[in-house]
């Protein structure tokens, strides 16, 4: 392996597709979620980690300590929108490739940014409760999926993403927001369905539906489980009905303007990936 790489090499990577295969779609569609190998190389996330954790470390300076957290503030440090506060975090959250692998997976003819958000499970951080995303999101359908993208590798004890295959088809229990109350009820529910929680390489990444149920065990490491996570949305989906009060406050914080029924295209929604177009360079 090289030991140095150019920025120029870097954003190509980042432009370059990934080839999908039918079996992986396959997988995607019957599970719910699908994890692709290599889809980074190690350098890139030697570039880009620092960045993320840079960015990460500053905007939760302030918070409590983790011992006077709830089940929520346990599971992990929580950043959004890091694309709109580091220029350089912006080239990995657009990441054309990332769009495409979406795109082709949800089987849709493109990708826009929904928001981007760092997940950090410090060390002694406890668990993340079952749930499922797009109990939060104001959408009119499920053409949704978020990215998954461990920044270093990810053991059984620092607490992997686990999956509960086939889940996205299940409608018991989306009315859950992520909680104590989740983590009892969902699990009593999923208690008879596979769940894969395989530990992460470096330069895996997962890929999900907005509806699959998942959670993480806790990180019983004495190192931080950084992880990068994007969420993108079908080109062309539009604004839906909202249903709870967490709805008001997604419109308005990741999708300001876009009313009911309108296709979801503000400032903050860039287009990540197109079919057919000359050029996919996440703007």
């Amino acid at each position: 392996m090289k030991s140095e790489w150019t920025m120029a090499e870097l954003r190509r990577e980042l432009r370059q597709p990934y080839p999908v295969t039918p079996a992986q779609v396959e997988s995607f569609r019957e599970n719910g979620y699908v994890k692709l190998p290599r889809v980074f190389s190690d350098a890139l996330l030697a570039h880009y980690g620092p960045l993320i954790h840079r960015v990460v470390m500053e905007c939760s300076a302030d918070s409590p300590a983790l011992a006077e957290r709830g089940t929520y503030g346990q599971a992990f440090l929580q950043i959004t929108n890091l694309w709109r506060r580091d220029e350089g975090v912006r080239e990995l959250s657009l990441a054309p490739r990332l769009g495409q692998i979406a795109a082709d997976l949800m089987e849709v003819g493109g990708t826009r940014m929904y928001h981007d958000q760092a997940l950090f499970k410090e060390p002694g951080g406890g668990f993340t409760p079952w749930h499922a995303d797009q109990h939060y999101w104001p959408l009119a359908n499920d053409n949704t999926v978020t990215a998954w993208i461990p920044l270093q590798a990810v053991s059984l004890d620092m607490g992997p993403l686990s999956f509960c295959q086939g889940s996205h088809r299940l409608v018991q229990h989306r009315d859950l927001s992520i909680s104590d109350e989740s983590e009892r009820r969902i699990g009593r529910t999923l208690k008879d369905f596979p769940v894969d929680e395989a530990p992460y390489a470096l330069g895996d990444v997962s890929f999900h539906r907005g509806w699959v149920f998942h959670r993480a065990g806790p990180n019983r490491t004495d190192r931080m489980r950084g992880v990068m996570t994007v969420i993108m949305m079908e080109d062309g989906i539009r604004m839906g009905e909202p249903q709870r009060p967490s709805h008001y406050k997604e419109r308005e914080t990741f999708m300001p303007g876009i009313g009911v029924g309108k296709v979801v295209a503000s400032p903050l929604n860039p287009v990540m990936f197109r079919h057919n177009a000359e050029e996919n360079l996440g703007s």
